[in-house]
């Protein structure tokens, strides 16, 4: 799809849409959405970069696809949608910590962080419950963000602990106390 014809997919969308939700009720409406957490990883021009996101999907097994969202205005942005490959790092209740610190804004996420950079050239948290390593395939504008596309080229499961969970604000564990 052209430059020309994306612009106008999006200009007609945001006339078409103009009566639906607005942005504060479509962000409470997902607060009570949970959501597993995980820090993307890539290597940036000149360091190690990342961020946390919890719009990680599985798209599909077979091929193994799976997908995130980043803000536009996100600074890891401009850097990230030059990538080919990426880590993506699920973190569990003991990783925690990484969530949090990947998500400031305008400082050293990997300051005092455990990390090593794999053959391929991507920073892997060794805390992470588990990665898959994954190729871009696409970024998608999608309103005010965009939708990156990855092929699942390898992964590691280190651990099989309380997976962390994003709800309301606020972290959760999931555990044999949460389950039905």
């Amino acid at each position: 799809m052209s430059e020309t014809d994306l612009a106008r997919r999006r200009a007609t969308s945001s006339a078409e849409d103009a009566d639906g939700l607005d942005s504060t009720e479509f962000k409470q409406l997902f607060r009570q959405h949970p959501a597993g957490v995980a820090v993307i990883t890539f290597a940036g021009p000149e360091a190690p970069m990342g961020f946390t996101a919890t719009s990680v999907i599985s798209v599909s097994a077979a091929p193994p696809v799976l997908a995130f969202a980043i803000a536009a205005t996100s600074t890891t942005w401009q850097t990230l949608r030059r990538a080919q490959t990426v880590l993506v790092n699920f973190l569990d209740t003991s990783s925690a910590h990484l969530s949090t610190q990947f998500a400031q804004r305008g400082a050293d996420r990997f300051a005092g962080v455990e990390c090593r950079t794999l053959p391929t050239g991507e920073p892997l948290l060794t805390e992470a419950a588990a990665w898959v390593r994954a190729r871009v395939l696409e970024h998608l504008p999608t309103g005010d963000s965009h939708l990156v596309t990855l092929h699942a080229l390898e992964a590691q499961i280190a651990r099989t602990h309380a997976p962390l969970v994003y709800h309301d604000r606020t972290y959760h564990g999931l555990g044999e106390h949460s389950r039905l």
